[in-house]
Order: C-alpha cells, then structure tokens, then sequence
C-alpha cells in the first residue's frame, strides 16, 4: 500500500504474502496500544509475535489477541514460551494453551535449551499435522555459541523437510547474535552459505537493526522476510523497501 503515485516503485508481493513477509515483535504492547499500531501499520504487518513468553504476564491479553485476530494478522507466542512448557514436560499443555487462544501459528525453537534434532523434528512434524502453521528457528542466543554454516544450512532444511512454513535465522531482539557479531555486524560469509542451498522465500530473517533491514533489502531485494521488527519500526521498514528512505533511496531507481 502506497498513498502516493511514484514511479520506478519496487512491486511489493500482496497479503496474504509467501514472501516479503514483515514479522512484528510485540513485548507487551497495551490493547490500544495494539488498536493504534494497527490503524497505521497493519498493511504492513504480516504476523506478530508475542516475544519469548510475555505472553504469560500481560494484562488483558485475551482482548489484545481479539484485536489482532479482527484485522486478519496471525499472532504467535515466543519460542521461548514453547520452550518453558517443554523443559518442564508440559507440551499437551502447550498445545491445550493455543487451541484455547485460538492460536494456529507456532515458534519451535530451541535457543534457551538443548533439543535433540529428532525431538525438535517430531515437533515440529506433530504440530504441522494437527493443522498448526509452524515455524522454527535456527541459531542459539547465546554469544558463545557458534555454528558452522553447513550446520546451520542442515539443521534448516531438516526443520523444513519435518513441516516448518517457514525457518527463522536467530537474532534476538538485539540483533547481536546468530547471524549477527556482537556488534549487529552481518556475518555475510554465513549468510551466503546458507542461499546457496536453503530457497530466501523459506528464511525469515531476524533483523532488528536499521542496518540490518538495509543489507538484507540489497541483498534480496524488497521482498524478503524481515523479523523481530518493533511495532514503531515496521512503517520506516515499508520505506526502505520501497526506496523511499535515504538507505535505500537510490537502490530502485532505473539508471
């Protein structure tokens, strides 16, 4: 959506989209909050995460999920509250919790905790075939932890394979982990080995920063998957991808 009539406009891909995807965290937002988010940004979101397990502590959040539900934005909660249910063998719970909600999109992930891949596999696979849209994520939160790119690249397309919709590369809300160096630097070289075998339509890629959301944009173009994008960040996102921000300005423009 465009208010303006502009030429050499880069064609962005239509809700419900399979690709250039903007995926909002929401850490606790109010329910007007939420209402006044959506008044402006809601052609521009495509799905909203409850961040790791804010979910649990919020006020009022019934009402809030009303008010995402009513503007067709699928909501899920943090992989991190998926995660608490598991370490703690309560994933029937887990599962009872989104049926209740009405929630029909879900994070696996294992950034906290140590999950054995065929554990995290089955799952996925069992969510997936109870008619749950999945997503996993790949990448630790930990600074410590690296992984190879060919792990990242293996454990990405087995989680496809076992029924994920989509793989979300690990950033944090920070954006100084995973694919990023403590610094919110790009790890370009993983980056390119993971496109050279995982399709870009199938990533979402975790990229709070400005900075981030740019390199990505070069890279890929305006339809990429962008995740972990703050509710006041999500219309200036919409202008990088369309050039219409100095980052980008000159990205679309035909010579």
């Amino acid at each position: 959506m465009i208010n303006f009539s502009l030429e050499n406009i880069p064609t962005r891909t239509s809700k419900p989209r399979d690709a250039g995807l903007s995926m909002v965290m929401d850490k606790g937002l109010s329910v007007r909050q939420a209402e006044d988010f959506l008044s402006v940004a809601a052609a521009h979101t495509d799905i909203i995460k409850l961040g790791w397990a804010t979910s649990a502590v919020t006020g009022n959040l019934d009402a809030k999920l009303k008010v995402y539900k009513d503007a067709g934005i699928p909501v899920y909660l943090g992989g991190t509250m998926l995660e608490a249910f598991y370490i703690r063998g309560q994933i029937d719970a887990y599962r009872s919790l989104l049926e209740k909600y009405e929630i029909t999109h879900l994070e696996v992930s294992d950034g906290s905790i140590d999950i054995d891949t065929k554990d995290k596999c089955e799952l996925i696979s069992s969510f997936a075939k109870a008619g749950f849209t999945v997503l996993s994520e790949v990448g630790s939160k930990s600074a410590d932890k690296i992984l190879a790119p060919s792990t990242w690249v293996e454990m990405m397309q087995t989680e496809l394979d076992a029924g994920s919709w989509k793989v979300i590369a690990e950033a944090r809300e920070s954006g100084t982990v995973g694919m990023f160096r403590a610094g919110g630097e790009v790890r370009s070289d993983l980056i390119e080995e993971i496109l050279k075998d995982i399709p870009a339509n199938k990533i979402i890629w975790e990229a709070p920063q400005k900075s981030q959301q740019v390199w990505f944009i070069k890279l890929l173009g305006s339809n990429v998957n962008l995740g972990n994008i703050a509710p006041a960040e999500t219309i200036p996102l919409e202008t990088l991808r369309l050039g219409l921000r100095g980052d980008t300005f000159h990205t679309f423009l035909k010579a």
